[in-house]
């Protein structure tokens, strides 16, 4: 009967799916009809809907719409300039420059508002125009803000590690947002690296747009956006206050600074917070539904069917992840961030945990793995945004953005391999 219930929970979500059902309702319905086969009618019900509601019974999950909201919030109080501008102060020296400066603005922006498709539109939104009067091709500058918009998800504060954090049994939020600070700084300097290449190729030298006339005065406007990271992190890792409640200081913070900066007015309130709202109910009826899959994967005996297989077709650690990190790869190309974390923890962490690797180093590789997806067709959202911003289609910019893909990855099997990349913040600060 576990056999038949597990073919069933596959075949239900597989079929509904490729005829166009939402994934959250695809992974509700599937886990309702296997339930069936495992249990009676009223006690399959009564099950589900428990599920369904305990499944998002976490105060610590109440830091993702409160992150959500933060991340509304700077992405329309006008932050988005002040640290493009700051941007400009690093790299504004380099060839192809506003490039430069389009991949740290994302890589700063990226991790305050904790959005890839926020990052995509906003920094894109004052970068692109500037590159393509400076003579920048439309597809190379599409490709530069596509590639380094998901840096944000790395770098924290995000909200897919209090997700994972959640789902692999409670892992330190704390640790997994130091964990993220390195990898995510690697993705960006490698299609810094590419960009920096691609510039001299092409010619694209340091543009008199990227010069900024009173740097102290960049510097300062800037402070206030950028301290908002230092109080969130800070206040975590000193013990002040979790990460929840820190996500409900980062909401009373950006508000404040966005009503000085004048970029959101009393009357945009109901607007912003409808988005917020709408998003949060998506997010966690997902995470309820997903609970619904762990508690009919876990009858089934799925996630351990799973990993007795990928052990026994090899031991070498090394081929395991790499066979992990492939599998990753390809569902992050079809299956949006949060869904996947949810569904594959449970699966690939006792795999992995099973040859010692920690669970705050495996998070890292699985968050980096899908974000990748992102970026990647056929359903890659920073991809889609992004392509739509730089106005190019998405046929145009995929072969620009191969060099980008290659470099992220070349980081990815390094994150991957050295482990003290995403452990060594977090052993220094006593947290693992």
């Amino acid at each position: 009967m576990a056999l038949l219930a597990g073919i069933s929970l596959v075949v239900v979500f597989i079929l509904l799916l490729l005829i166009g059902v939402p994934i959250a309702i695809s992974i509700a319905g599937a886990s309702i009809v296997t339930m069936f086969l495992i249990a009676p009618f009223d006690v399959a019900i009564f099950t589900s809907a428990q599920k369904l509601v305990t499944g998002i019974d976490s105060f610590t999950l109440l830091a993702v719409p409160f992150f959500l909201l933060t991340g509304i919030i700077m992405n329309q109080g006008g932050i988005a300039l002040r640290l493009v501008n700051v941007a400009k102060l690093l790299t504004g020296k380099l060839p192809g420059s506003l490039a430069q400066t389009n991949i740290v603005g994302n890589m700063l922006f990226g991790s305050i508002a904790g959005s890839s498709v926020a990052s995509a539109a906003a920094i894109g939104k004052v970068m692109n125009p500037l590159q393509a009067k400076e003579g920048y091709d439309r597809k190379f500058s599409a490709a530069v803000n596509i590639a380094s918009a998901p840096v944000g998800l790395i770098i924290p504060p995000t909200g897919l590690f209090i997700i994972y954090s959640l789902v692999s049994g409670g892992t330190s939020i704390a640790a997994l947002f130091l964990a993220g600070y390195l990898p995510g700084i690697l993705w960006g300097l490698a299609i810094m690296v590419v960009a920096f290449i691609i510039a001299k190729k092409k010619g694209y030298i340091a543009s008199a747009a990227t010069k900024v006339d009173s740097p102290l005065k960049v510097i300062w406007d800037a402070v206030p956006s950028l301290f908002l990271i230092f109080i969130i992190i800070g206040g975590i890792i000193a013990g002040i206050f979790t990460a929840t409640e820190a996500s409900a200081i980062s909401i009373v913070y950006s508000l404040i600074l966005s009503f000085i900066y004048k970029g959101i007015t009393i009357k945009q309130l109901p607007g912003i917070f409808r988005e917020a709202v709408e998003l949060t109910v998506v997010i966690m009826f997902l995470i309820g539904t997903s609970a619904m899959l762990s508690l009919v994967m876990a009858f089934t005996g799925i996630p351990d069917a799973l990993s007795s297989s990928i052990l026994t077709l090899t031991e070498n650690p090394i081929l395991i992840l790499l066979l992990i990190n492939l599998i990753l790869l390809l569902i992050g190309t079809v299956m949006d961030v949060t869904p996947a974390i949810l569904i594959f923890t449970p699966i690939f962490l006792p795999v992995v945990t099973e040859f010692g690797m920690d669970p705050v180093h495996f998070g890292v590789i699985l968050i980096f793995n899908l974000c990748i997806g992102n970026i990647t067709p056929p359903s890659g959202s920073a991809l889609f945004v992004g392509s739509t911003v730089g106005r190019v289609k998405i046929e145009e910019v995929v072969r620009p953005l191969v060099p980008f893909y290659i470099a992220v990855i070349c980081v990815l099997m390094i994150v991957t391999m050295i482990p003290s990349i995403s452990t060594w913040l977090p052993e220094l600060f006593g947290l693992m």
